[in-house]
């Protein structure tokens, strides 16, 4: 089967991309842009920090880029060198297409970025399609990962069924519904009006994907030997936050699972926690 593309239209991609950089330019934090060449096309990284610090990596959700990083960086650059990168196939500034989940294609993409960057070992952060990737990246290569954080990984808890037929019913209502969508997705709470304003304009010109993301084995998820820690929202209503914390607690027995009650699927205001488990000995 052909494999789908991020944007529905020039115009939609043209109109994300104008705001990312929008975003980038009132953001006051040094940092730098890269520009990538994988056997899956071009990749876009927005980097920072001492070039001589220990590599982070920090891998987006489905349906965002690496704009979503920008509050963060300022802590982790600390202490890291960190690369924000922009995955493919989604509304980034990465290649376009998007890979199969079923396949290596994903992991095999990111080393081709460990390699480009020179990087021989490296912590990384992921949220939720970013978290799952985080995962495959570790199972594929062990070796390669430091220590795994993972925010609502897609792949170890199964997705809720009902999630896509809750997008369609609010997307049927337009701004509206979509930012009725957005709320519930971020568990009720507050979000910043620009924020907003830029999920609405990706909700727009975006392809979201509607195939599940595969669960992870238990053979693949016992191989994580490296420290992770995960972090779930009791309100999340894309994914059983209690099953994904369950498996976990049992096949990664090393992993910190941390449940929060009242948060969504979007976790936010979680960067200095992350930070301290990240500088731990």
């Amino acid at each position: 089967m052909k494999n789908g593309m991020a944007f529905r239209t020039p115009e939609g991609k043209k109109e994300v991309l104008r705001m990312y950089d929008a975003l980038l330019e009132q953001w006051s934090t040094q940092y730098e842009t890269i520009h990538l060449t994988t056997r899956y096309g071009k990749t876009f990284v927005l980097a920072g920090g001492d070039p001589n610090a220990p590599p982070l990596i920090l891998l987006h959700g489905s349906g965002m880029n690496s704009v979503m990083w920008l509050g963060d960086m300022p802590t982790y650059t600390k202490h890291f060198r960190v690369y924000a990168v922009d995955i493919p196939g989604e509304p980034g500034k990465s290649a376009e297409e998007q890979l199969p989940f079923n396949s290596s294609a994903y992991a095999e993409w990111l080393d081709d970025v460990f390699r480009a960057l020179a990087i021989d070992k490296a912590n990384i952060i992921g949220i939720s399609l970013g978290a799952w990737l985080a995962i495959k990246y570790a199972v594929f290569r062990p070796e390669k990962v430091e220590k795994l954080v993972l925010l609502c990984p897609s792949g170890v808890g199964p997705q809720k069924g009902s999630f896509l037929f809750t997008a369609m019913f609010y997307m049927c209502f337009g701004d509206r519904g979509l930012k009725k969508l957005f709320y519930k997705v971020n568990g009720n709470q507050p979000i910043p009006d620009i924020v907003l304003d830029y999920q609405l304009l990706i909700g727009k010109s975006f392809n979201f994907r509607r195939e599940m993301i595969p669960i992870f084995s238990d053979q693949e998820l016992k191989s994580l030997t490296m420290p992770v820690v995960l972090f779930v929202g009791g309100k999340d209503i894309m994914l059983h936050s209690a099953k994904t914390a369950r498996r976990m607690e049992t096949l990664v027995p090393q992993g910190k699972i941390n449940i929060l009650p009242e948060a969504g699927h979007t976790l936010t205001n979680l960067t200095t926690e992350i930070y301290d488990f990240l500088i731990q000995e």
